[in-house]
């Protein structure tokens, strides 16, 4: 600004000199003529210079006074651009810092907020865990799942009151559970009776204990019934049943998946549902304590190992109690000890036969449960003794082996409201191990032991329309096959006659014939029901049964379980055929039963 005001001043001046310079030397003016007055005094043109300078130099005083002040001025606008400008940026500042606090106290309200609702919520959940606790701990106290015993959980779960009934359409003299090999014959004296039977006997105790350790879990377990009969045992008056022992085995089950028992409880070829445990044994669903025919199991001591693998895939081994089933067939020597009945001075029932076993039954598993299904593959190794007594020669003694092969499965469909099973067992001495318990052996003319060829075999469908309603449709059956020779050691009594199992020349003349038919009546000498000469000795070849039936649960809820079913059974009972005579042409026998049970249980909660 300094500079333009400076270069304005020098260009006035230079316009003043030329304009004076022009007057100085243009044309001289016309000498006037003097009127003889005295002119006044004009300014010279130096004076005339001088004066212009002297104005020149008050205008450029002004101006650089003016422009002094414009400098002063603009240093002070500057002075106050600057100001305002370090006032603005530190408001700026200011404004950012509060900015910033305002963000942080943002933050900071919103953290307490947060940390305030999340104090609101573990509160709400401390007050709902002190009440559920606070819940839990009088419900142990007023109504307890089950007892604490230093540690030891114990409960009576699996323990329930039963009133129960059947009605049969052939007498069997059974209670409440079927002896599948007594179904009367056609026309025999039982079978033109029907029964009705009443029994609270199959009521049940059970106590089981579970202790938990850092490695394993320890489980006992007893379960009791009064389905058994003593010596004194009667239904007269009082039903003074003897209480029969179930199952009483112990448990260890490491938590590396290995699982060690012992005791008595059901055989490793019974069906399980989870794994090879014990306590996971799946039965049919009947109200008859016999179950059904086809199913295979046994309830004995055995000492058990298994282990899982990812809990999909299971082994197992077991060493179970052994017993033969007394030796069936036709003509059989009787020159040998298989076994005897109970003696005064043991703990053995005196009415009923134990074997003299060689070795304990060997049961192997292996089970998966893939995703779909459980699944059982399994074999059993028997061994069978007697000791012969020969007509000449020194006693000895024989041991045979016999053994089979079995499986099954059983999953669920349509979202688990019906389930499929098919279980059976094939093999040569297995007969014990079906329901039916027909026979596991025969004997040779020489006295040595034969297994008989067995197969069961069990199919069940089950359906659960509703949380409430089980109903339950089975098939199943036990085969025993024939298993006989011609006698030609000479000299025995039976020398060229057909002996052991199933011999064609059974004398079947007297099946199917009621004995007090064979007499006209009125007659003076009336044959004597369950005397009879009339002659059926044939042996059995299979038992088949048909069952439908449903549970209903009528409540079910923290007090227990109330219970009620009913059962249909349909079953019938095959002799092999034998030498039939005239009043049994065919030679072969069958028996038939209509079954209906009723039950009502209790179970406790």
């Amino acid at each position: 600004m300094k500079s333009r005001l400076s270069m304005t001043a020098a260009l006035a001046l230079a316009a003043s000199l030329v304009v004076s310079y022009a007057h100085a030397s243009g044309a001289a003016a016309p000498a006037k003529k003097h009127d003889g007055k005295e002119k006044a005094h004009e300014p010279s043109v130096q004076e005339q210079i001088d004066a212009l300078r002297m104005q020149m130099q008050t205008q450029i005083d002004t101006l650089k006074s003016d422009l002094a002040d414009r400098d002063a001025q603009l240093k002070q606008a500057q002075q106050a651009a600057a100001d305002a400008q370090a006032a603005a940026a530190k408001a700026q500042a200011a404004s950012d810092a509060e900015q910033q606090a305002l963000g942080e106290n943002s933050t900071a309200v919103t953290t307490l907020q947060s940390t305030v609702n999340d104090m609101k919520q573990a509160n709400a959940a401390v007050v709902s865990s002190l009440t559920d606790e606070t819940s839990a701990i009088k419900k142990a106290i007023t109504s307890p799942d089950a007892l604490y015993y230093k540690g030891v959980t114990i409960s009576p779960a699996g323990s329930f009151l039963a009133g129960e009934t059947v009605w049969r359409s052939g007498a069997t003299g059974g209670d409440i559970n079927t002896p599948f090999t007594g179904i009367p014959l056609q026309n025999s004296e039982a079978y033109n009776l029907s029964e009705f039977q009443g029994s609270g006997r199959q009521s049940r105790i059970a106590i089981k204990a579970v202790g938990k350790l850092d490695s394993m879990t320890l489980t006992g377990y007893y379960e009791m019934d009064w389905l058994s009969a003593g010596v004194t045992s009667n239904n007269n008056q009082s039903n003074s049943y003897t209480v029969r022992q179930r199952q009483l085995w112990a448990d260890a089950k490491l938590n590396n998946g290995w699982d060690f028992s012992a005791g008595q409880g059901w055989s490793l070829a019974t069906e399980t549902t989870q794994g090879l445990s014990r306590g996971t044994e799946i039965l049919p669903s009947t109200i008859d304590a016999q179950y059904e025919a086809g199913f295979v199991w046994t309830r004995q001591y055995s000492f058990r190992v298994s282990g899982s693998i990812d809990n999909k895939f299971f082994i197992g081994a077991s060493v179970e109690n052994a017993e033969t089933l007394n030796p069936a067939g036709q003509s059989i020597p009787t020159n040998l000890l298989i076994g005897s009945a109970g003696t005064g001075g043991g703990l053995y029932n005196l009415n009923a036969n134990y074997s003299f076993s060689y070795t304990p039954d060997f049961v192997a598993k292996i089970a998966a449960e893939p995703g779909w299904g459980h699944w059982e593959l399994f074999g059993i190794g028997r061994s069978f003794r007697d000791r012969i007594y020969p007509t000449t020669g020194t006693p000895y003694n024989n041991v045979v082996w016999g053994g089979g092969i079995g499986g099954g499965f059983r999953g669920p469909l349509f979202s688990k409201k019906v389930t499929i099973g098919l279980k059976g067992l094939w093999g040569q001495g297995v007969g014990r191990y079906g329901s039916s318990t027909i026979a596991d052996v025969t004997i040779r003319p020489d006295g040595t032991l034969s297994p008989l060829h067995g197969f069961s075999a069990l199919s069940t469908v089950e359906l659960n329309p509703t949380p409430r309603l089980n109903i339950y449709l089975n098939y199943g059956g036990d085969y025993i096959g024939r298993d006989w020779t011609v006698d030609n050691i000479t000299g025995d009594t039976n020398f060229g006659k057909e002996v052991g199992y199933g011999a064609y020349t059974a004398d079947m003349s007297g099946c199917g014939i009621e004995p007090a038919s064979t007499s006209s009546f009125p007659s003076s000498n009336p044959t004597t029901p369950g005397n009879s000469t009339n002659k059926c000795s044939g042996n059995n070849k299979d038992v088949q049964e048909f069952t439908a039936g449903w549970w209903y649960n009528i409540y079910n809820g923290p007090k227990g379980r109330l219970r009620q079913g009913l059962q249909y059974s349909y079953i019938m009972r095959y002799l092999w055929s034998g030498a039939g005579g005239t009043l049994n042409p065919g030679g072969g026998a069958n028996g038939a039963d209509n079954m209906v049970f009723t039950s009502l249980r209790y179970y406790l909660p």
